[in-house]
């Protein structure tokens, strides 16, 4: 499928949400923007994406105000606030920013909701490039039950088609790369949004650009993971993920699941990685300003988790606050090649506290990812056997860089609660 080629790897970037909310200013995208391109970029990290409410002038956290008036143009469509985005006005919407973060050389995207503005329903204010309006494609009766902004659009209404088409033609105007849709892949009163998905799948095929296509929030249903792949490049496996050990711990179970699903340009996304300084303005997750509340171990079991099933990566942190720390986690050149490149990803077993993966790299050597999501310390074994290998393989420790000796029959690290070893046998 064409759009697969659009995301054929993982994507890597970063997204404002867990550090901004629904508040980001342009000033705050540009400086990240800026540390991408001077300290991200040259390991493979290119998307800078404005999450969600670019739109609302009074936004300021992450808590979204109820029917409040939105920056909406003639044409039932949202537009960028004026008060935080500056480049914006004299209706430029996103070209001045979306030109600025492709001078750096990286990438730029949006988040956006299913639907149409309610206050545009209300207004009844025109379809562009058609006899119809607002109020006669709307489905008043599908909401999203927690922000107040959308209607849902009725796929069955002639005029439905044009809005979303009119939508990306703006979008890419704009020079947008990707697209983060909300409130489709799993809604909480409606589940999942077939006929909407299919309406921004051809709205993307006829707008001229290629835009890589996001869908949330999760946990997307598995029985329609080939609608999602025959539609867009990543989907949420979850619902929004944070900084806690029981969210990383259920997502073992996630990834075992959707790990057939995992392929070219068609990419099961465990969320946004909840690392360095958050909650600068977002008060979800249950926190407030701070730094990440995982540990080195639960930091690294994250990042070689997502590696191993070959999540997208998505930082969402201020990364000008980066420590020495948290930036050698996103630029370790061999964890990110596993994520960029290894193919025939796979569960070996999961056993009580421990569980193992494995994947292939195109010189044909073998990763292991072994984790004790367990309390106590805890000796994790792998097989030559599980692995399908034989003779004596050298082990090299992916995150460390060091030769931790050879294996011929098995090899069985202490590894310490919450943690993880990924090595690679060659």
């Amino acid at each position: 499928m064409k759009h697969h080629k659009f995301a054929s790897k993982p994507p890597l970037g970063w997204n404002s949400w867990d550090c901004y909310g629904a508040s980001v200013t342009e000033a705050e995208v540009r400086g990240n923007a800026d540390y991408m391109a001077a300290y991200l970029k040259s390991s493979g990290w290119e998307y800078i994406i404005v999450d969600i409410q670019w739109y609302e002038p009074g936004a300021n956290s992450s808590t979204y105000r109820p029917f409040v008036s939105l920056e909406v143009d003639a044409y039932s469509r949202l537009i960028p606030a004026v008060n935080r985005f500056p480049s914006s006005a004299d209706g430029n919407g996103f070209k001045d920013l979306g030109a600025y973060v492709h001078s750096l050389g990286l990438k730029f995207g949006i988040h956006i909701m299913r639907g149409i503005p309610r206050q545009a329903v209300h207004a009844n204010t025109p379809i562009l490039g058609t006899n119809f309006t607002a109020r006669d494609i709307a489905h008043t009766n599908s909401i999203c039950p927690w922000n107040t902004d959308m209607y849902g659009v009725d796929p069955t209404k002639e005029g439905a088609q044009a809005y979303y088409d009119s939508l990306f033609q703006l979008y890419a105007e704009w020079g947008v790369d990707f697209i983060k849709v909300d409130d489709i892949a799993a809604s909480r009163l409606y589940h999942i949004h077939l006929d909407e998905i299919t309406l921004i799948r051809k709205a993307i095929d006829n707008c001229g650009r290629d835009i890589v296509l996001s869908l949330s929030p999760g946990p997307a249903p598995l029985e329609y993971a080939e609608h999602l792949k025959a539609n867009a490049n990543m989907w949420r496996m979850t619902d929004d993920y944070w900084d806690l050990w029981q969210l990383l711990h259920g997502m073992f179970e996630r990834c075992e699941k959707w790990y057939p699903h995992v392929g070219e340009g068609h990419w099961p996304d465990c969320d946004m990685l909840p690392l360095g300084h958050l909650g600068i303005r977002s008060v979800d997750g249950g926190g407030s300003d701070r730094w990440t509340r995982f540990t080195k171990d639960e930091q690294v079991t994250m990042m070689t988790l997502w590696s191993i099933f070959r999540s997208p990566l998505f930082f969402g942190g201020e990364l000008r606050d980066n420590d020495v720390w948290t930036l050698a986690l996103l630029t370790n050149k061999e964890i990110l090649e596993v994520q960029q490149n290894s193919h025939s990803n796979k569960l070996v077993y999961s056993e009580g506290n421990r569980i193992v993966w494995t994947a292939k790299n195109n010189n044909n050597e073998t990763y292991a990812a072994l984790f004790n999501i367990g309390e106590e310390m805890d000796t994790v074994r792998i097989t030559m056997e599980q692995l399908g290998l034989s003779g004596i393989l050298k082990v090299k420790d992916l995150w460390s860089g060091e030769e931790v000796g050879t294996i011929q029959n098995e090899w069985g690290p202490e590894i310490p609660p919450h943690g993880s070893r990924l090595v690679k046998l060659y």
